[in-house]
């Protein structure tokens, strides 16, 4: 590999947003969005769609103008510069490579254009980045000689050599079969432990936010739901919509009542007739009122291990080492569980599933949760 042109590394910046808000023809997207994204972190915006995830990183781009509030990129207010003014550079689902164009001349064509660095320079960068994507056996190919993972690859390397402080990653492996998805998400990974910059990543993908997240920034109707780690998020969803958001299989909800209250206590009453304890602040409660109870589908038992539910397994998932099976409750809510492949198992027969208190979250009738699970 040929030396880098000397320059000292890249410095990794803060992304803030202070009561952001963006407008399309009077509809408001994005509802006054106030966030802090540390330098160097690694933060992922998930939603489902429609939620303003890719708005929101294109106001961090300079591709939308907010309509109100202020985007801050250290300490600079951006909010009114041009994209190429603020020290990001963005990689998009499609790729957007040029087709008559070598991936050398791909990489390049940002500093060719710029204009500010002479070619010696410009072709250091582009062999560094080449060599750090395994790109450079490939230099000298159009893009329609390679795969899309490859040409992803040469998209992110264009992003390289430009050294932004800030990488902005619009859903950039969803073209992608599952198998590319996996390594490509790896090499991202990697990457940011090398370069240690700011990356801001949007993704409708668990797996994804999950796995490269070093903070998740949940979505919903152009509002946040929750900001945290993924294990924060998944062990202490704020409300249901995180709940049922997080995680894969998702949450189970069941409908219950409360049956009595102690101190820092509550029983509540499940379909079927069985009778739970969980902790959860009681004065906030009265008896008879109805929650919400929530379940991951790993943490439901198929031994003794709290209140059961009983009904018929409807369906099986075979997944290889596990299964889901999904049995009817008696109030008609179709709970699923994962369990391993040695657990029996049969469509059609009576099955019971059981709930361990430890496990279990509860929400109020306005979808607020009462108390955190573990």
């Amino acid at each position: 590999m040929n030396a880098p042109d000397s320059r000292p590394p890249i410095q990794a910046q803060a992304v803030e947003l202070r009561g952001v808000r963006k407008d399309f023809d009077g509809h408001a997207v994005i509802r006054g969005v106030d966030l802090r994204i540390e330098p160097g972190e690694f933060c992922v915006f998930v939603g489902p769609s429609g939620c303003g995830k890719s708005t929101l990183l294109r106001l961090v781009a300079g591709l939308e103008q907010a309509s109100d509030g202020q985007v801050l990129i250290g300490e600079r207010d951006v909010t009114d510069l041009a994209p190429r003014e603020r020290g990001v550079a963005m990689v998009f689902q499609s790729y957007a490579l040029y087709p008559h164009m070598t991936v050398h001349q791909n990489i390049a064509f940002g500093l060719e254009a710029g204009r500010r660095l002479g070619r010696a320079q410009i072709d250091a960068r582009v062999r560094e980045a080449a060599e750090r994507l395994e790109l450079t056996p490939l230099l000298q190919r159009l893009p329609r000689q390679l795969s899309g993972g490859q040409r992803q690859r040469v998209a992110i390397g264009r992003a390289i050599v430009r050294e932004p402080s800030v990488f902005l990653f619009d859903e950039p492996l969803s073209n992608l079969d599952a198998q590319l998805r996996g390594q490509t998400r790896l090499e991202i990974a990697r990457l940011h432990q090398a370069l240690r910059t700011t990356m801001v990543y949007v993704t409708h993908d668990q797996v994804e936010a999950m796995t490269l997240a070093d903070r998740i920034v949940v979505l919903n109707g152009g509002r946040i739901e929750q900001v945290g780690s993924p294990t924060e998020l998944y062990r202490n969803p704020r409300n249901l919509f995180v709940a049922g958001f997080i995680g894969s299989a998702r949450m189970n909800f069941l409908p219950v009542q409360v049956e009595a209250l102690a101190e820092g206590q509550v029983r509540v009453r499940l379909p079927g007739g069985a009778v739970q304890a969980l902790p959860a602040p009681a004065a906030e409660l009265a008896p008879g009122q109805p929650l919400t109870l929530g379940i991951r589908p790993e943490h439901i038992t198929h031994d003794v291990g709290g209140a059961a539910i009983d009904g018929p397994i409807e369906v099986v998932e075979e997944l290889g080492e596990d299964r889901l099976a999904y049995l009817r409750a008696p109030d008609g809510t179709l709970l699923c569980a994962r369990w391993g492949a040695e657990v029996p198992l049969a469509e059609g027969e009576p099955g019971r599933m059981y709930l361990p208190a430890r496990r279990c979250h509860l929400f109020d009738a306005d979808g607020t949760a009462l108390q955190d699970a573990h």
